[in-house]
């Protein structure tokens, strides 16, 4: 019998609830209506950085050292290193009525669950700041005889992590091997053998090949040039042509970037298996509200100076410093806030209607930006059918389908009482011109998204509707940006990350990928750089 980690932690769990868990499951209660809505983000009051009409701002004006702009990891990330440098004089403006951006969680009289990143991997040496948060938060417990990190078991994600269906059963792992050829699996062999060539490999510079964050990957012109050829391009080249492999392959690019193999670069399709760790240390940190869970903690270091239903929508250089108008959402109304210096941590593409010396002439490269509308819908499921084949996992992805299947949140829960949970299921869409996916995603009704998400599970889980009690849905019209061919070590990522005057930008699409460690990284070096520009000490955390 395989003693799981999850086992340990339940020692103490009697027979007597797995038993009644069971008899539950054989109980599929029918005819029930399922209920849900659409949900956030608020387009209504985003777009109205593209449509104006903004009232001046009135009353008196708000004086802040430093104004961050945006709540999501990257803002908070800032505000935490600011609370942590003993520059306390902060605010931070976000648009939502709650703060995390991609790493937003809700929580329902089941428990929490995702709205977007749900896990995080073991960092490796190069992620500086995501280990001093995960020791400040009690995650990471201390080291090891060999120098490693020992994390606290309860958020290290419980076997079984992942699960693939295909010819009608489940398959531990993602890379589909049920029914695969033995020139197919000599191929995945072959993939992995490439992969750990490019874990170990060190570039001429000293540093690795790939690196988290990606400022600190290797410059050398060999492995550069990987990012002007496509992800698929670079496969035909090295006569990888199995369809499970380019199966394989597309479904980490769907999941990472929100791409096809054919738009995402080889420099970026490589770094999503180079990167990270290996053996032991492949992998991941993961919480029933995924990476939620993280963005709380951040989200309470800023504490009252994190306002959110504020639209920042102007955003202008002074002589002493950085001028801003911030709409209250709840009533309607504009204020004038007065900073030393300013963190945009927002999308390209949003900083460019709110920076008045980018509304009038938009910067040319701000084209090559190019985002990914996701749809994120979370069950409400009871007796949560198990399937034939592998056990119930974390991650549940289906071969061949659109989505990328679901994340189980009551997974890495340690409650004994398994008769309901909430799925998490994700489609990134890809494989068609993103401004209209973006357009007809966002006039779809609710039902149309139920339809879509139930027909989805369906094929694993014929009855799967006679389960779910309530399906609501998330349209992220920008969800992650796309590293394209060219784009990750082209000039346009350079250009917008050049500081105006005291105004600095921190967002992970200046990373050309949306990670936590990106995003991370992008507010917290941000943040270094203006209290360099105010002349306030801290020591570096990247």
């Amino acid at each position: 019998m395989n003693v799981t980690r999850r086992g340990l932690l339940l020692a103490g769990g009697s027979l007597l609830g797995a038993a009644l868990a069971e008899s539950w499951r054989r109980w599929l209660p029918a005819g029930s209506k399922i209920e849900g809505e659409l949900v956030g983000p608020s387009f209504a009051l985003g777009h109205k950085l593209r449509d104006g009409g903004f009232p001046p701002p009135t009353g008196p004006i708000e004086e802040t050292a430093v104004a961050v702009v945006g709540g999501g990891v990257s803002g908070l990330s800032a505000a935490w290193k600011l609370e942590r440098s003993g520059l306390k004089d902060f605010r931070v403006y976000e648009l939502e009525s709650s703060a995390g951006g991609n790493s937003r969680f809700d929580e329902n009289e089941i428990g929490p669950y995702p709205w977007g990143a749900h896990y995080l991997p073991f960092p490796q040496p190069e992620s500086k700041a995501v280990s001093e948060l995960l020791r400040e938060l009690k995650v990471e417990l201390g080291r090891d005889g060999k120098g490693r990190a020992v994390y606290d078991e309860r958020f290290v994600c419980f076997a079984p992590a992942e699960r693939l269906y295909l010819h009608g059963r489940w398959q531990d792992g993602l890379f589909p091997k049920l029914g695969a050829t033995s020139a197919e699996l000599a191929e995945r062999d072959r993939f992995d053998r490439m992969m750990a060539g490019f874990r170990r490999r060190r570039g001429s510079d000293g540093k690795r090949a790939f690196a988290l964050p990606l400022e600190e990957s290797s410059r050398d012109a060999e492995l550069l040039a990987l990012d002007s050829m496509s992800m698929a391009d670079w496969l035909d080249r090295e006569g990888f042509t199995t369809k499970p492999l380019r199966w394989y392959a597309e479904y980490a690019c769907r999941d990472d970037f929100g791409a096809s193999l054919e738009d995402t670069s080889a420099w970026a399709g490589i770094h999503y298996w180079a990167a990270r760790g290996e053996g032991p240390d492949d992998q991941v940190l993961t919480w029933p509200e995924g990476n939620g869970w993280l963005a709380r903690r951040l989200a309470a270091v800023a504490g009252p100076r994190l306002t959110p239903r504020s639209l920042v929508h102007r955003v202008a250089r002074t002589e002493a410093g950085v001028e801003l108008d911030v709409l209250d959402a709840g009533t309607g109304r504009s204020r004038r806030v007065r900073a030393k210096a300013a963190l945009l941590c927002l999308p390209q593409f949003v900083a460019a209607r709110v920076l008045e010396s980018r509304r009038a002439a938009p910067p040319s490269w701000l084209s090559e930006f190019r985002y990914a509308p996701w749809v994120v819908s979370n069950l409400t499921v009871e007796a949560p059918p198990a399937g034939r084949g592998a056990p119930p996992a974390w991650d549940n992805v289906i071969y061949g389908g659109r989505s990328l299947g679901y994340v189980d949140a009551a997974h890495q829960s340690l409650s004994q009482d398994r008769r309901r949970s909430v799925w998490t299921h994700y489609r990134p869409l890809t494989g068609e011109d993103t401004r209209k996916a973006r357009a007809d995603a966002l006039a779809r009704p609710w039902s149309y998204w139920r339809d879509a998400v139930l027909e989805d599970l369906a094929k694993p889980f014929p009855e799967i509707e006679r389960s779910v009690r309530r399906l609501d849905v998330m349209v992220w019209g920008h969800g992650m940006v796309q590293p394209r061919p060219g784009f990750l070590w082209g000039s346009a990522r350079r250009e917008a990350a050049r500081p105006e005057g005291r105004i600095f930008f921190g967002h992970s699409d200046l990373s050309g990928f949306s990670v936590f460690e990106e995003a991370q990284y992008r507010g917290v070096r941000a943040a270094q750089d203006a209290m360099s520009a105010l002349g306030h000490p801290y020591r570096r955390s990247v």
